[in-house]
């Protein structure tokens, strides 16, 4: 009976990572880079300064990004390519 529930509870595990990892690409396709935006310790991602998302030093760094909806990027005062 232990098998039963442990493929049962594999299945859904299963189920549940697919439905999860399909959603990923619609919600990354409505952001937009924007550069020149992010305040230091908030960027999204790395650049040539650094390696990891949150290293930025200063605020509103042409070269960090933050994702925002798109379309909103220059009304924020940035740019959707690097300064």
């Amino acid at each position: 009976m232990s098998s039963n529930k442990t493929l049962i509870a594999s299945a859904l595990s299963a189920v549940i990572a697919v439905g999860a990892l399909s959603s990923m690409p619609a919600a990354a396709a409505d952001k937009d880079q924007c550069f020149g935006i992010a305040k230091a310790g908030q960027n999204d991602c790395k650049n040539a300064a650094h390696a990891c998302a949150g290293q930025a030093k200063v605020d509103n760094d042409p070269t960090d990004f933050k994702l925002v909806p798109t379309g909103t990027c220059q009304q924020m005062g940035g740019q959707t390519k690097p300064m």
